[in-house]
């Protein structure tokens, strides 16, 4: 899976890896700082102080649990020679984990009646930048998933917070378009690693057979 999305990577355009480098780009230090101000601000416009700062506490804690998962606890074994950056730990994304934290504080933070609005918006614009990562070959597809990881395990406490002192409570009730969106995008995500799948298990037959027609490889049918 791995290798397929990296290979899936070497295929994409120059103009679609420029893209990938502009949007990743964008994510600073400064615009981290206007999007986690601009999160904590409509908190407070709604007066509600406490969620304020644990979504606030969701974008910086996640950071905290990424840099410190890639700086100092899950270290790059050394299985072979190598040097740059190539040498450095890429588990999980930093940037994946800003855009997946920043998506978790926004739903927070927004009315209920809103939140599909923000998720339409927000949503679209974090899962791109995961994609971003793996297209502009910043990072392995695991990286990725583990910042995802990372955004659910600080999105999953700051809801416990707020369930514990009553600053949301529970509904039966989903909104149907919220519902379709969320549906379409898992069906999309599917879709898209199924492809990803079935086009490495095709490469690699392509492989098997070129080296066994030249004499390197005996043919072995893949299960």
């Amino acid at each position: 899976m791995e290798n397929a999305a990296l290979r899936g990577a070497d295929q994409a355009s120059a103009a679609d890896s420029d893209e990938a480098w502009e949007g990743l780009g964008d994510i600073t230090i400064w615009t981290l700082g206007i999007a986690t101000a601009v999160i904590g601000l409509i908190a407070l416009l709604r007066r509600k102080v406490l969620l304020a700062f644990v979504a606030v506490g969701v974008i910086v804690g996640g950071q905290v649990i990424t840099q410190a998962l890639k700086r100092f606890i899950l270290p790059r074994p050394e299985l072979v020679e190598v040097t740059g950056d190539y040498a450095h730990n890429s588990f999980p994304s930093g940037h994946t984990t800003i855009a997946m934290t920043v998506l978790v504080a926004a739903i927070l933070v927004v009315p209920y009646r809103c939140r599909g609005l923000a998720m339409l918006i927000v949503m679209t614009w974090s899962v791109g930048i995961g994609a971003y990562s793996v297209t502009a070959k910043w990072h392995r597809l695991s990286d990725t998933i583990g910042a995802d990881f990372v955004a659910l395990i600080v999105g999953s406490i700051a809801a416990l917070v707020l369930l514990r002192y009553g600053a949301i409570q529970r509904t039966e009730y989903r909104p149907k378009l919220r519902v379709i969106y969320v549906v379409l995008m898992s069906i999309g995500g599917f879709m898209t690693l199924a492809v990803a799948l079935l086009w490495d298990i095709s490469l690699e037959c392509k492989i098997c057979a070129i080296r066994s027609s030249n004499g390197i490889y005996t043919w072995r049918q893949i299960a």
